[in-house]
């Protein structure tokens, strides 16, 4: 276990380009996680530990035959420090190992849009309502590409304050772990596309790599406020295309939390949570736009959603588990994140009267 200095990080990252299955296995390498190793040094993981648990971006990096050893030594590593693995994000690998076990449930959290690079041209000739988005952006003036290493040297000012504006209208403070909006400090591996209206940068979009799938996950795509409509469709264009050029075969945009097209959220799961997970899904928008993200990945005609899942250490769900996780992804203690949002909440409402 160690943090992510750069010689460790180095490491890590090896392991990543080698064995990176799992869609979320390149973020173990953004800032504020922690890194385990095996004690053969063939697979590595990335996590937060908060209120006894330690909760696991995705799952342990490694080749496929060494994942049933190399969770096991996670578990009893874990164990040794007084905590208990959870996988937030599993991936279908790690759910079919631990799926079955008694000390395992697994708690589904929504559902990620799949797409096969190769296709996506004939995506876009068969859905008219993908053309007119990307029609309204060419309309207004919006031209998107790729960066080089250089251009992106030279960007760098203009995606930053993308990023500021884009953050200053979020519902909730900036969130981390596997939800980190600070990438651009380290883009080694990454793509980064641009969109500029008038000579100015109003969005851009960063992908990260997906070695073992020879594929890529969208990671974010920030955006001004003024940035014309369908901005980030021409942005997931541009990618999809340069994707397809380079001979990858999947694509992803990650996890739409909550999302039920994958199957019922919190079905099986004890009333409490239910109703929770419904009521947040209904009414959380103030802070987080559940359904408006779930509807944008939708519009792009993905060709499958797959659900994914958080395996957690219990036999059920319980209030604690939902603790630990918004501990990760707050970077600390829930009530400030909650206590923050609040206020920026009343600030909002302060400004608009």
């Amino acid at each position: 276990m160690a943090p992510a200095c750069s010689g460790v990080r180095a490491r890590a990252r090896d392991l990543v380009l080698r064995h990176g299955w799992n869609a979320a296995a390149y973020q173990i390498l953004n800032p504020g996680l922690r890194l385990w190793f095996s004690r053969q040094g063939d697979a590595v993981a990335g996590f937060v530990d908060y209120a006894g648990i330690r909760v696991v971006a995705g799952a342990p990096v490694c080749a496929l035959d060494r994942l049933p050893a190399i969770a096991e030594e996670l578990r009893a590593d874990a164990a040794g420090d007084g905590q208990r693995p959870m996988y937030f994000g599993a991936g279908e690998r790690l759910e079919h190992l631990l799926g079955g076990s008694e000390r395992y449930h697994l708690l589904r959290l929504g559902a990620q849009p799949v797409w096969d690079a190769q296709a996506w041209r004939g995506i876009v000739r068969q859905k008219a309502s993908l053309r007119a988005q990307l029609h309204r952006a060419r309309n207004k003036g919006v031209d998107a590409r790729e960066l080089d290493a250089d251009a992106i040297a030279a960007a760098m000012p203009r995606l930053r304050a993308v990023l500021d504006a884009w953050l200053l209208t979020r519902g909730l403070p900036p969130l981390h772990f596997m939800t980190e909006p600070d990438t651009l400090g380290d883009l080694r591996d990454r793509r980064v596309f641009v969109a500029d209206r008038g000579g100015e940068t109003v969005a851009f979009l960063i992908a990260t790599p997906v070695p073992a799938r020879n594929g890529w996950l969208v990671e974010e795509w920030p955006r001004r406020p003024d940035a014309p409509n369908g901005t980030t469709h021409a942005l997931v264009d541009v990618a999809m295309r340069a994707f397809a050029d380079d001979g990858a075969r999947f694509v992803t945009l990650g996890l739409a939390p909550l999302s039920d097209r994958a199957g019922s959220i919190g079905s099986g799961e004890p009333l409490w949570l239910r109703v929770l997970l419904h009521w947040v899904r209904a009414h959380g928008r103030r802070f987080y736009n559940f359904r408006g993200l779930d509807a944008f990945k939708a519009s792009l005609a993905p060709e499958r959603w797959e659900p994914i899942y958080a395996i957690v250490p219990a036999p059920r769900v319980g209030p604690r588990t939902l603790w630990a996780v918004a501990g990760a992804f707050g970077g600390g203690s829930p009530i400030a994140l909650i206590s923050r949002a609040l206020w920026m909440a009343v600030r909002r409402e302060l400004r608009v009267r």
